[in-house]
Formats: structure tokens, C-alpha cells, sequence
């Protein structure tokens, strides 16, 4: 969408939803820190994107090359950015922290143009919620892909 590029994007727009995808996301985890430092099991798992991978975005060969926007997708990196440093900082706590993308699905956000089920795109978030050993510091996708920061 064009009124999302940088050179015209609405910084009010743009808070809302980096509030909501960046901001709000740290203030909850440090609210939760000093549980999740008690628990013997603790885990952060942020709902990323694939759109917010600064490596595809920057890869004319992915399909979606040259749809990054500086409000949804700078958001998602700005989210991947404070995954990673939890991660790094979080490791001798021993609390797992990683980013997972559910897909391109079908939701309000995208006017349901998604192609897979709400079902299909709950699949990863909740296998990576569940897995007690799994690596921290990774970023997954769909069918336990790997996507690249």
C-alpha cells in the first residue's frame, strides 16, 4: 500500500501500530519477567512476521520483494530486534525467547486474503509455545521452517 512507504506514512499511524507491535509487546514481557525468571519452563514466543525479515525483504527473489513498509513491516523488525536481544540477554536465565511467523493467514488484518486457516496459522505459535526444547534465539514459520532475521 502506497500511504504506508516511508516517504509518506502517517507518523500517527505508524505509533498506533509500533505501539502496539513493539512497545506493548516489551512493557507485557517486562511485566512477566519476574515470573518467568521463577519458572523452571519459561518461555517468550512474539507473534511475528516474514514481512518483517530484513534478509527476504532485501532479496529481490522473494515474491513479496519490494512490499516493505515502514509501518506493519519496519514494526515486525523492530519486534524481531527486541526478540533477538531478549534472547541473548535472557540465555543464562535459561528463558527460552523466539519469534514465530504463522503464515500468510487468513485474518481481518489482511481483509482475509490470506491463503491458509486461522487453524493452519495457529499450528507454529503453538508448537513453539509447547516445546520445552527447542533453541532460543531462532525465528520459525510454518512447518517449522527457519526464517532468516
Amino acid at each position: 500500500m502506497q500511504a504506508n512507504r516511508a516517504s509518506v506514512a502517517s507518523l500517527e499511524e505508524m505509533r498506533s501500530v509500533w505501539e502496539t507491535n513493539v512497545f506493548g509487546v516489551l512493557a507485557v514481557t517486562q511485566a512477566f519477567l519476574p515470573l518467568l525468571r521463577q519458572s523452571k519452563a519459561a518461555r517468550i514466543v512474539n507473534v511475528s512476521s516474514a514481512l518483517g525479515s530484513l534478509t527476504l525483504n532485501s532479496d529481490p527473489s522473494w515474491p513479496y520483494y519490494g512490499s516493505f513498509e515502514v509501518i506493519y513491516g519496519a514494526s515486525k523488525t523492530a519486534l524481531n530486534a527486541i526478540t533477538l536481544s531478549l534472547a541473548i540477554e535472557l540465555k543464562e536465565a535459561k528463558i527460552n525467547v523466539r519469534a514465530v511467523s504463522p503464515g500468510f493467514t487468513a485474518t481481518a488484518l489482511n481483509n482475509f486474503q490470506g491463503t491458509d486457516t486461522v487453524e493452519e496459522g495457529s499450528r507454529e505459535p503453538i508448537r513453539v509455545v509447547l516445546d520445552e526444547e527447542g533453541p532460543s534465539g531462532v525465528f520459525t514459520g510454518p512447518g517449522e521452517a527457519m526464517v532468516p532475521w
